[in-house]
């Protein structure tokens, strides 16, 4: 059977690592994936554009990027460490032309980067994120993303499990938070395997899961009448608002957690009590029984409430 990456093994990625007299580094959270299947499933489940370009964070020693490389036109990386930066020049050297590293932390990144960078080698804009994600930054990041990069279409990504349970949590569970609203709103999985901890190196301490979140317009739901209201940018802004507000005591009811939230920031407290019956909510029910489209209806009601109020819009 054909590798889908050479360096998805723990010998080739002890080698690249002594040859560069390197180390992993727990300060950066490396551990390379040295799995050869699990390259594979990720690229089955990523089903990268053989045209197009892939966005990368966190490429390590290039063992996934290599893979890619061989699926798609052309890759741009993000990689913070800079010793790791002779090891990809390295490792992906046969890819010169439809391969380039940006050093530096990926949540600094500005999409006007990416375009300027792909405008100069003549490469599409990517609209796919591939990545094995540094756990400490990961579910920060794919929020991110979504959020800011509105051509990003799908991410295919090595998250921990814990992770991938909160943004797969229905509402009523455990998991369930504002993240979950917030990314819900923007993104749903279609896809989710297990990816146990001896196949990276090091171990990790905790198990893992490669999702793939395709680009989603949210919903209102059942309710026909506000559906006219339609999806807006500003609106989908002040629903997750209003995720954070209803989350931000989650033990206290609605009515409790939006007056802490909303009104430390401007918002009249006879207000709160407008917006909550603006939705036909219970002002006793609390955040996490609440579903995507009870939390666009919240959204709505703030923007009725901003215009009239100054100090309470999104924020």
């Amino acid at each position: 059977m054909t590798a889908h990456s050479p360096l998805a093994s723990p010998r080739a990625t002890r080698m690249v690592l002594e040859r560069h007299g390197l180390h992993t580094k727990k300060s950066f959270g490396q551990h390379f994936l040295i799995d050869d299947g699990v390259v594979g499933r990720i690229l089955e489940v990523a089903r990268p554009d053989p045209d197009g370009t892939v966005l990368e964070v966190g490429p390590g020693i290039g063992t996934l990027s290599v893979a890619l490389l061989a699926s798609t036109g052309a890759l741009i990386a993000l990689e913070r460490d800079e010793d790791l930066l002779p090891v990809l020049a390295e490792t992906c050297a046969d890819a010169e032309g439809r391969y380039a590293v940006r050093k530096g932390d990926a949540l600094t990144l500005a999409w006007d980067e990416v375009e300027m960078l792909c405008a100069e080698h003549g490469w599409k804009v990517p609209r796919m994120l591939v990545a094995n994600l540094p756990y400490a930054v990961a579910a920060t990041l794919i929020l991110d993303y979504f959020d800011r990069f509105p051509l990003l279409e799908s991410a295919t990504v090595m998250v921990q499990s814990e992770v991938a349970d909160r943004i797969l949590a229905q509402p009523g569970t455990k998991a369930y938070g504002a993240y979950t609203v917030k990314l819900g709103l923007r993104a749903r999985v279609t896809r989710r395997f297990e990816v146990n901890p001896g196949c990276f190196f090091p171990p990790p301490r905790v198990s893992s899961a490669v999702i793939r979140l395709e680009r989603a317009t949210p919903s209102f739901g059942q309710d026909p009448e506000v559906e006219d209201a339609g999806i807006t940018e500003e609106l989908i802004a002040a629903a997750q608002v209003m995720a954070d507000a209803a989350f931000a005591q989650r033990r206290k009811t609605l009515r409790n957690s939006l007056r802490s939230h909303l009104v430390s920031r401007g918002c009249p407290a006879d207000a709160v009590d407008d917006i909550i019956a603006g939705t036909g909510l219970a002002p006793t029910v609390r955040g996490e029984t609440l579903a995507q489209g009870d939390f666009l209806r919240l959204g709505q009601q703030l923007l009725r409430v901003s215009s009239g109020t100054a100090g309470t819009g999104p924020r």
